[in-house]
């Protein structure tokens, strides 16, 4: 048996499909169709209704296909669905291929002035004159084929059941409440309802009706929440380099440092935000700044994170506090640019040549990217290490369904950072001993008005006092130092969450998969009878408590957007007792993973154990 799609198929005479479906806007990289979208969701989010939204444009700025998923689901699924219910076909070059993907019994809504015909008889055609509504609005030649696609908004509208006044009060939204922006979009809406009323086009196989899911939710993306996590974290200083898909991070995070962060007698900012002249500068900046006491930052990814790898072997070994977020896409090489992975988990950890390991953290949802954008900085500070946080194109960009974020609930932690009081205790200060048996050593911070203050930061070898030294026995135990320090990382790190079950099968995961996962599991046990334990990893180095959940399951499933099934060998290796037992369900192919895949895959495997 395998499990091809999830959401139900409208067929003719039945029942009708309410707040279950995808609806899908197939259109043109750079043709302004991105606020129409939002509108829609934004409207079906004030219903009630708990809806996701996936982008998967072109690398290009301009003209090639791009295509916006939005799902709606009464039972809160916001995973990726295979096959859409709803088609908005506004892009001639995919038209064909976009219809014949559709579902049986959906709705495919498109331009009425292309006089194509269409091989299916299964599902419904609702041409609509675009051109015609368009010109008859007398909207400027110029932006004729941006405002285009507010006729589809009225239609989907129109057709599925979304009240005017949502609309209407989403465009006001992003629109910044500019009343002529507003009823120029608004008359094209209305033009395109009026139509539909008018030539009698209705249709009863999927509408939307209001719920009460939503209260208290918000809507945001992954690089806003980071950016803000980053702000309420402390902090002060951001260098990089632009680069698809982490831009936008950096942007949110200048945009809350100019709000937030300006000196209220000379409204001077007391923040630094700097454009490098390439990754490699950026990662310097932070670490540098970080020696300098500094909370920094920067965001990049796959391509940025290999022009790293040097910089980030000296911040584990001359142990300096930045971190480094990495919005992952598809690679190698330029790769897909605009396309989700998961797949720079093994060269993150082990980034740079010689012996290294690094601390990275591994947010899953709005409410970790904002949670895990402040404690960050209080990890890499406590650990006087880089760390990384990796989260993908998929949390990165789009747009989700959230939880409001909970003000962070502790003070700043410096970590072992010495004052001049404190020094002028000591008899004498070496920045490399390890005094707690933790591996941390104690650091001073630039600028501490004390002698012993004074220390040389190293990336060759040295002895505990950071004096320069070649001696192997200087070099080992500095070393042996390094790895106590990593595993004290692990009792630091976020622990896994885990769901325990009276089984001996169990799912692992990590990042922007839970959601399919969640998804996948309730299709087995409703469709198989099929239950597991469930553990999602939060962190590396991996916590006692991952280890303690693989002891207890017999099978256990990893699933993972990339190809090689790296979490698995990463579990594999620093778990070696029990490698047998793990089993990856691993593909990448630029998209994130849906649960009809996630739920076949593992049944697939189920069935072979039988």
């Amino acid at each position: 048996m395998s499990i091809v799609d999830v959401q139900p198929a409208a067929k003719a005479g039945s029942q009708t499909v309410i707040n279950d479906f995808s609806i899908v806007a197939a259109t043109i990289n750079g043709s302004g169709s991105q606020t129409a979208n939002n509108v829609i969701v934004r409207a079906l989010f004030k219903m009630g209704i708990p809806v996701s939204a996936k982008n998967l444009f072109p690398s290009n700025i301009k003209g090639l296909p791009t295509w916006y998923w939005i799902r709606v689901s009464r039972d809160g699924y916001i995973g990726r669905q295979e096959r859409a219910s709803v088609l908005i076909a506004m892009n001639m070059a995919t038209i064909a291929e976009d219809v014949e993907n559709v579902l049986p019994g959906a709705l495919v809504i498109y331009p009425e002035d292309w006089r194509i015909t269409f091989n299916r008889t299964d599902v419904t055609f609702i041409p609509i004159p675009v051109s015609s509504l368009v010109k008859a609005a007398g909207v400027p030649s110029d932006l004729r084929d941006y405002l285009e696609n507010m006729v589809y908004v009225g239609a989907v509208a129109e057709l599925l059941g979304i009240p005017i006044d949502l609309i209407k009060e989403a465009v006001s939204f992003f629109l910044g409440g500019k009343e002529k922006a507003i009823r120029l979009n608004m008359s094209l809406v209305e033009a395109a309802q009026k139509h539909l009323h008018e030539q009698g086009v209705s249709q009863n196989s999927f509408r939307v009706e209001p719920m009460d899911k939503n209260d208290g939710k918000i809507l945001i993306d992954g690089n806003t929440a980071s950016a803000l996590g980053a702000v309420f974290g402390g902090v002060t200083v951001i260098a990089w380099y632009p680069i698809t898909p982490s831009t936008s991070m950096v942007d949110a995070a200048r945009d809350y440092l100019n709000a937030l962060r300006r000196d209220p007698e000379t409204g001077k900012a007391t923040y630094a935000i700097v454009q490098a002249e390439d990754e490699l500068a950026a990662i310097g900046m932070v670490l540098g700044a970080g020696w300098a006491g500094a909370r920094s930052m920067t965001a990049t990814s796959g391509p940025g994170i290999s022009l790293m790898a040097e910089y980030a072997g000296l911040g584990y070994a001359a142990e300096l506090p930045g971190v480094i977020w990495n919005v992952q896409r598809t690679g190698p090489a330029t790769g897909l640019p605009t396309r989700t992975s998961q797949a720079d988990l093994t060269f993150t950890y082990f980034l740079s040549h010689g012996d290294t390991r690094h601390v990275i953290l591994l947010p899953g949802s709005m409410e970790e990217c904002f949670e895990f954008g402040w404690k960050a900085f209080d990890l890499t500070e406590e650990l006087q290490t880089p760390v990384f946080v990796l989260i993908d194109l998929d949390l990165g960009m789009n747009i989700w369904m959230s939880q409001q974020f909970e003000y962070p609930d502790r003070p700043i932690n410096r970590g072992k950072v010495l004052t001049e009081k404190e020094l002028a205790d000591m008899q004498t200060f070496a920045r490399y001993r390890d005094v707690d048996g933790d591996g941390i050593g104690y650091r001073t911070l630039p600028g501490t008005d004390h002698p012993l203050a004074a220390y040389f930061t190293r990336g060759t070898g040295h002895d505990e006092y950071a004096r320069y030294s070649e001696r192997p026995e200087d070099y080992v135990q500095n070393a042996e130092r390094l790895r106590r320090k990593h595993d004290t990382a692990r009792t630091l790190v976020p622990a896994p969450v885990i769901e325990h079950a009276d089984v001996r099968t169990a799912i692992v995961c990590f990042g922007s998969t839970e959601w399919a996962i969640a998804e996948a599991r309730d299709i087995l046990h409703a469709q198989n009878g099929l239950e597991f334990a469930y553990m999602r990893v939060r962190a590396l180095p991996l916590s006692p408590e991952v280890n303690e959940f693989v002891a207890q399951y017999d099978r256990i499933y990893v699933v993972e957007n990339n190809l090689e099934g790296q979490l698995c060998q990463i579990m594999r290796l620093e778990m070696p007792q029990y490698a047998t037992r793990l089993t990856p369900i691993a593909h990448l192919d630029g998209l994130p993973l849906s649960a009809a895949f996630i739920a076949g895959k593992i049944l697939q495997q189920e069935q072979e154990h039988k």
